[in-house]
């Protein structure tokens, strides 16, 4: 088997709204969280491989790397004593935070495999949504789907994802809750609720499509109309949140605080149970605060820079 050199990116991401209706068909608006990424470099040789984590979070993915690779290699027949030379892995997204570093792993194993001619071009996202499965249960192929483009998407499972750019730039904030999430645990209760009270359950998530609906008409409106429909929307989703279940006392504390602050709307982003919060915000946070908060952009990456 001839191997080639390889580098690529893939990123982090961040949920506006719709997270959990997103596996039962709903849509979900995702942007990509350039500011932290997944960086991998290949150089083969006939020497067994060896694997080096770096970056903040790096070391937290030992164990997982381990667990994809394998499981992609398995998946196309290939014995991993065939694969030989050195992989760099620099990652600075946090594990169970809800920022999507299962999917930046598995997206970054699933471009390798393209550039070895293992997975054609148009199987990528599929062959990297069946990897982060392992995490899941079951991807809805979300955060696969925004980790590779490396743009804002309207995604719904089945159909074509459609670009998203907004007409303006609301003040929008990721901040840490103290307290991490299992994704299949929160998925698992969403779905437990599901089943207990159908009639529930089908209600929220049409109160989270129509948290989407509102959120994709302020990202279309200007600024003055934007703005309010947009907290509307965030208002909404947490409450979806609030009656899954999914948000633990430590992360509602978080929520006062931002809105001690100054915030107009927090919500969950992710899975919920724990994570990161997301808020919007009229003015400038202030500096108490600041250092806590990481700023967002609806920003896109080219690929032919990586």
């Amino acid at each position: 088997m001839t191997l080639k050199t390889f580098e690529g990116r893939t990123f982090g991401k961040w949920i506006l709204s719709g997270e959990h209706t997103v596996i039962r068909g709903g849509p979900a608006l995702a942007f990509p969280l350039l500011s932290k990424s997944l960086h991998l470099q290949y150089h083969p040789s006939e020497s067994p491989l060896q694997v080096h984590l770096e970056g903040t979070h790096g070391k937290e993915l030992l164990v997982l790397f381990w667990g994809v690779l394998e499981q992609a290699l398995e998946t196309l027949s290939i014995h991993l004593n065939q694969i030989g030379g050195e992989m760099r892995i620099h990652s600075d997204l946090p594990i169970g935070a809800g920022l999507g570093a299962s999917a930046a792993l598995c997206a970054g194993i699933g471009l390798w495999c393209q550039e070895q001619g293992m997975v054609k071009p148009d199987n990528v996202y599929e062959f990297s949504r069946r990897l982060e499965n392992m995490f899941h249960g079951e991807s809805s192929g979300v955060d696969i789907a925004v980790s590779l483009s490396g743009e804002g998407l309207r995604f719904v499972r089945g159909e074509e994802f459609v670009p998203v750019i907004p007409k303006w730039s609301p003040k929008l904030y990721l901040s840490y809750s103290g307290q991490r999430g299992v994704t299949s645990e929160c998925v698992n209760k969403v779905k437990a609720l599901l089943a207990s009270n159908p009639s529930n359950g089908e209600r929220l998530d049409e109160q989270m499509k129509e948290s989407v609906r509102i959120a994709e008409k302020a990202l279309m409106s200007d600024e003055a109309e934007g703005f309010s429909q947009l907290k509307t929307s965030l208002l909404l989703g947490r409450d979806c949140f609030e009656h899954w279940g999914l948000i633990p006392a430590e992360f509602q504390r978080h929520i006062q605080e931002l809105e001690a602050a100054g915030a107009w709307a927090v919500k969950p982003t992710g899975s919920g149970g724990g994570g990161y919060a997301l808020s919007l915000w009229r003015d400038e946070p202030p500096a108490s605060i600041k250092p806590q908060l990481i700023p967002l952009e609806f920003l896109r990456f080219s690929r032919t820079n990586v």
